[in-house]
């Protein structure tokens, strides 16, 4: 009978002790495949550290650096033991498909990737962003006002750390716009009919060698004749830029760009000043059209949305229209746009969607 218990015990000792060595080994495993180090082990991972080393991620005024693990993988157990089995593929594709092994490659896959990670910050809140920046650390003063109304959108809108700050450790991936959805908006164009009485340029038009007309403007029809249409456009000017039209009073969405025989030609009213001090005047301008043009602005604002997806959310969630005003979105989208591969004729149909759907824009 002792021999029994002395048999059980030495069992008992053994499983515990390979129970402890099985924990420990496991433990040591997992925190040696999440140092940076061993990230850095497979080649293709080369690139991404040469864009986090020029960030403040890697170098700052505090010292404190966020290695690969603080960013990529979360502190709570059940997730960070899925995300070592998710990064199991990563070895399957460094070694057998070599996926990603040339820039070329890493490129064409960037935004596959980049996309692959902002869902899973989005599944989990951000939660490798909280393990370091503290809702309750943060000193809101201390930003810029811009910051601080942003920061307190996204926390009325239940928006997360990566809907905004995306690109702060990697190179964003360059989103180009597809091409067809620019065709399709010039086929549409072509098919408004002729009888249409109010119509809408989709690109800078030039209205005869009076004007340039800015995308989106609303045009009267007077008369057609085979491709050629007589429009009347009706805005305001401010005294001192004569040289524009803008689309409603105070409020500076160019609708026109006008030539010394334009400015000429303008059926003007007499100007009045608003509550700044600012003289407007109420402005017409007639004259012949022969661009395709749209039947109303759906198309267009389609168009842009799809802009808005391409160039503005791939960097920050979406700001909505009316979060902004008609005269602050053209600075806004300026700023922006320098960030980006979008071309100025789009730029300039953004911005006049922003400006048309802004939160004080008064339709005439």
């Amino acid at each position: 009978m002792t021999i029994k218990k002395r048999y059980i015990a030495v069992l008992v000792a053994i499983g515990i002790c390979i129970g402890w060595l099985t924990l420990i080994g496991t433990q040591t495993v997992l925190n040696a495949t999440s140092s940076t180090e061993f990230c850095l082990s497979c080649h293709s991972m080369d690139i991404p550290y040469q864009e986090y080393q020029g960030t403040r991620h890697f170098n700052n005024i505090s010292g404190v650096r966020a290695e690969c693990s603080d960013c990529h993988i979360p502190g709570n157990t059940v997730d960070y033991l899925l995300t070592k089995v998710r990064a199991s593929k990563d070895i399957y594709h460094e070694f057998v498909t070599r996926k990603i092994d040339t820039p070329e490659k890493y490129e064409s896959h960037r935004a596959e990737m980049a996309e692959t990670v902002w869902a899973q910050l989005r599944a989990n809140d951000s939660a490798t962003c909280r393990s370091c920046h503290k809702d309750d650390a943060v000193e809101h003063f201390d930003q810029t006002p811009e910051a601080q109304k942003m920061h307190q959108y996204a926390l009325d809108n239940k928006q997360t750390c990566i809907d905004c700050h995306k690109g702060i450790a990697h190179q964003l991936p360059e989103m180009k716009m597809d091409s067809k959805a620019l065709d399709h908006l010039v086929e549409l164009a072509k098919q408004t009919p002729a009888q249409s009485t109010q119509v809408y340029p989709f690109k800078p038009t030039p209205l005869g060698e009076l004007a340039t007309i800015s995308p989106a403007t609303a045009l009267t029809v007077l008369d057609t004749q085979g491709d050629t249409r007589t429009v009347e456009l009706k805005g305001f000017q401010m005294e001192g830029a004569e040289q524009v039209i803008y689309v409603a009073e105070g409020q500076r969405a160019i609708i026109a760009q006008l030539t010394d025989a334009g400015q000429a030609a303008v059926k003007a009213g007499t100007y009045q000043a608003d509550p700044y001090g600012n003289k407007w005047r109420s402005a017409s301008l007639q004259g012949e059209i022969n661009s395709p043009i749209l039947p109303s602005r759906d198309a267009l604002w389609t168009y842009a949305e799809q802009l808005d997806n391409v160039y503005c959310s791939a960097c920050h969630a979406k700001i909505p229209a009316k979060h902004f005003t008609v005269n602050a979105w053209p600075s806004v989208t300026k700023s922006m746009g320098d960030r980006t591969a979008i071309s100025p004729e789009d730029l300039d149909i953004l911005t006049k969607y922003f400006q048309y759907n802004a939160k004080d824009f008064v339709a005439n």
